[in-house]
């Protein structure tokens, strides 16, 4: 296990799980009176469990996670919202359609994390590959429910008879 390449590795995806919490979270919390709010709230829950996951990872191995890059990704989420959409006051339909991209961009690293680090497992005592393995199916679950929000929202905005 080469400990160096690991260590930047797994702060990495961590400043990149806070930032998918983050945005999961605001996700939700915007569309909290939308017909899939329960799904949201579901989505954010699984994906700050998540996180978790990889901080006990990151503990069992004995990699201090990087606060730096904790607060880096934690601040990368709020500045991305400043993103122009249209609108002065008020969030456009094609800022759900930018964010569940995102999403689905961070959730498919985070599937390719898990993967990785089966490439670990033989080297070490910390990893259940069945584990790994469930973490890698809930991640393909979670791609596929932003996949469908996104489909949906897609519809909703840019589709003359969606809205």
């Amino acid at each position: 296990m080469h400990r160096k390449a690991l260590n930047i590795y797994l702060n990495d995806h961590l400043a990149g799980a806070t930032s998918g919490v983050e945005l999961c979270r605001r996700i939700a919390r915007t569309h909290r009176s939308s017909a899939r709010a329960g799904e949201l709230r579901a989505l954010a829950e699984d994906i700050a469990q998540d996180r978790q996951t990889l901080l006990e990872v990151m503990d069992s191995l004995e990699i201090t996670p990087h606060r730096y890059k904790i607060y880096v990704g934690w601040a990368a989420e709020k500045v991305a919202r400043l993103k122009p959409n249209g609108r002065v006051l008020r969030r456009s339909g094609l800022s759900t359609l930018i964010e569940l991209e995102t999403l689905r961009l961070g959730i498919q690293g985070k599937h390719h994390l898990w993967r990785a680090l089966r490439h670990v497992a033989p080297e070490s005592d910390h990893f259940d590959t069945s584990r790994l393995q469930g973490l890698m199916d809930r991640a393909t679950n979670q791609m596929e429910t932003v996949d469908s929000l996104h489909d949906t929202a897609a519809r909703a905005v840019l589709s003359r008879g969606g809205g």
